[in-house]
């Protein structure tokens, strides 16, 4: 895709993520895939003041072109697109519930089935390390690991998708999953689904989200006759 197309995403998406309420002032970063590398948010300004000229081109290598230095979080972003090929954007945030559940540092149980919308049957926290070090990287791409989604301890949330569009749905359906296990939590432990029930949502995930032809069966559906 034309990098200025992508400058345009990138500076959309920054500026959507204050507007949904994954984040304020500052806080958080995203970036794209493109052919030299990737585009990422610069350090300390804020996106409102941002022109897509002022996102930082950042090489794999972490040489960086642009008139702002990158977010801190590059070496994040860096890693994740070189481990995931599937990966063309990254999005990192300090939304509210995100936030208050990697302050205690808990996994995410399959207390819903949408937890399967992630990859697996639970959510991981990544354990704590200081922001924008090697050391917090190395533990998000553990976290991550069969996952597009994960808590980082006492930091926020981290989401990646194949571009910048469906990474930042990803990343507002993944705050209202922490804010629905938040609230769960306010009555007592959540009831947890079996490792079978979801075996049998991760099937059906397999055609979720993407658009079937009417004739199209469900994944549980019989062979009709002239299938068997």
């Amino acid at each position: 895709m034309n990098e200025t197309v992508l400058r345009d995403g990138l500076l959309v998406t920054a500026r959507a993520m204050a507007a949904s309420g994954l984040n304020k002032g500052t806080a958080g970063n995203a970036s794209v895939r493109c052919r030299d590398g990737f585009l990422i948010t610069p350090s300390g300004r804020p996106y409102e003041d941002c022109h897509r000229d002022d996102m930082a081109l950042v090489a794999m290598d972490g040489s960086w072109r642009g008139p702002f230095a990158p977010s801190s979080e590059w070496r994040i972003h860096r890693d994740i697109l070189a481990a995931h090929p599937e990966a063309g954007a990254v999005l990192h945030a300090h939304s509210p519930f995100a936030t208050a559940l990697a302050c205690h540092r808990r996994d995410i149980p399959a207390f819903h089935y949408m937890i399967a919308r992630f990859g697996g049957s639970d959510i991981r926290c990544a354990p704590y390390a200081t922001f924008g070090t090697q050391a917090l990287s190395d533990g998000a791409l553990a976290a991550l690991e069969g996952r597009s989604a994960c808590l980082l301890a006492n930091h926020g949330m981290l989401v990646f998708g194949a571009d910048l569009r469906r990474t930042l749905a990803l990343a507002i359906e993944f705050e209202t999953l922490c804010e629905h296990y938040w609230r769960a939590c306010q009555l007592g432990t959540p009831s947890i689904l079996s490792e079978a029930e979801m075996a049998e949502v991760m099937i059906r995930f397999t055609t979720y989200g993407k658009p079937q032809p009417a004739s199209a069966p469900p994944p549980d559906a019989a062979p009709r006759d002239d299938q068997a």
